[in-house]
């Protein structure tokens, strides 16, 4: 079994294992998040929905483009999956320390957590896309990387349609709806989100949180890229 290979079935055991129904305990949280998701003030709700539409569109036009001149055509996958990793992991601990910064400060600094940690993901994502070899000056390869933001962060059903978009990714492309966008993101983030707001607790909570997410995002991305790269170069 080769190189590839071994990739891609790496990639197959984690779309099974992510694209799972929901355990009875996950369903039981989603219901009290729903309850809680409520109870958010407005101005928490009007900051997230801003943030994404202005990261959104941002992304879109290029205006937030960074260029990552990684030099990797010459590197195997495997090599490229090691300075992915190594890579999420330095953007993992630029968020754990963001969210410890403004998670201290309680509601007011934990609004402005918002867009500093989309700039810290997208960031990520910009030279992940890099590394494995993807031009993002191009829209089509923002826009690629806007439905990893989106799988990453959405909920089983729009999850499912997402993935089925990325797979598809050459027939399927389409602009982003950032509407859905931002209502699958605030959902998925508002109950720990919620308890980033409260002073004290909240740089604990806000440190641990964005650590996990930005770690959850970059192991989403890893795999997306070695399916469409295998498929790209070896045709399976």
């Amino acid at each position: 079994m080769n190189e590839n290979q071994l990739y891609l079935e790496e990639a197959i055991r984690w779309k099974m294992k992510f694209l799972r129904k929901p355990s009875m305990a996950e369903r039981m949280s989603k219901g009290v998040q729903s309850k809680i998701n409520a109870r958010i003030p407005a101005k928490v709700h009007k900051a997230i929905t801003e943030s994404i539409k202005k990261m959104v569109e941002a992304t879109l036009l290029g205006s937030n483009l960074t260029t990552f001149d990684k030099k990797t055509g010459a590197l195997s996958l495997r090599e490229k999956d090691e300075l992915a990793q190594k890579t999420i992991a330095q953007y993992q601990k630029a968020a754990a320390v963001e969210g410890i910064g403004t998670g201290a400060g309680g509601i007011f600094l934990g609004l402005a957590d918002f867009p500093l940690l989309l700039g810290i993901k997208m960031k990520c994502l910009f030279e992940l896309a890099s590394i494995y070899g993807y031009d993002i000056k191009e829209k089509e390869e923002r826009m690629f990387l806007l439905y990893i933001f989106q799988l990453a962060f959405s909920g089983e059903a729009h999850r499912k349609e997402i993935f089925r978009m990325i797979e598809h990714w050459e027939t399927e492309k389409r602009e982003i709806d950032w509407l859905a966008f931002q209502q699958e993101y605030r959902d998925y983030l508002d109950l720990v989100k919620l308890f980033q707001l409260v002073p004290g607790f909240g740089a604990v909570i806000g440190g641990t949180a964005n650590y996990k997410l930005l770690g959850h995002l970059g192991e989403t991305a890893r795999h997306v890229f070695h399916m469409r790269l295998i498929h790209e170069t070896a045709g399976y």
